[in-house]
């Protein structure tokens, strides 16, 4: 079966920086929806569109087919005194940005009385290359199509 708009993915994939530095090591399978559901980048959907079962490719992604460019509008500060207790760097905060769309923000500096928070992807800006290795191709079901997303082993439960 090849890789067309609903049909479920198993795959495992590597991927590494500019730099070579390893983000994922490809050991454990994942399962996507395939067709432009959002769950997975689509510079990988549109690399294994039409392939099969046992199909391997290496592709490199530009930060705009990857985790965006950087946005230096969502680098922000607040005063620590508004933040939740327990504020470390590394931790996130769930709020919204200028727009009022949902954002995740990344506590990146603690200086002084100020927290600086960066809402960008942690890998935006970045090009990023991933070893596919297409492992099972399936049709989905009506309920993956329903919810978007795959089921089972390798998807997501509910």
């Amino acid at each position: 079966m090849n890789i067309t708009k609903d049909t479920v993915v198993t795959l495992t994939f590597r991927a590494s920086d500019a730099t070579g530095k390893l983000l994922e090591d490809g050991k454990t399978p994942r399962s996507y929806l395939h067709g432009g559901y959002g769950n997975t980048l689509a510079g990988i959907e549109n690399a294994l569109e039409g392939q099969e079962a046992g199909y391997q490719a290496t592709v490199k992604l530009a930060p705009a087919d990857a985790f965006g460019e950087r946005d230096e509008s969502l680098v922000t500060t607040m005063p620590k005194k508004e933040f939740p207790p327990g504020v470390k760097v590394g931790g996130q905060l769930e709020g919204h940005d200028e727009q009022g769309r949902h954002q995740v923000f990344t506590v990146v500096k603690i200086k002084g009385d100020t927290v600086h928070l960066d809402g960008n992807h942690p890998l935006a800006g970045q090009t990023l290359t991933f070893q596919l290795k297409v492992l099972d191709v399936k049709a989905a079901s009506a309920e993956e199509i329903a919810h978007g997303h795959a089921h089972g082993a390798h998807g997501h439960h509910h």
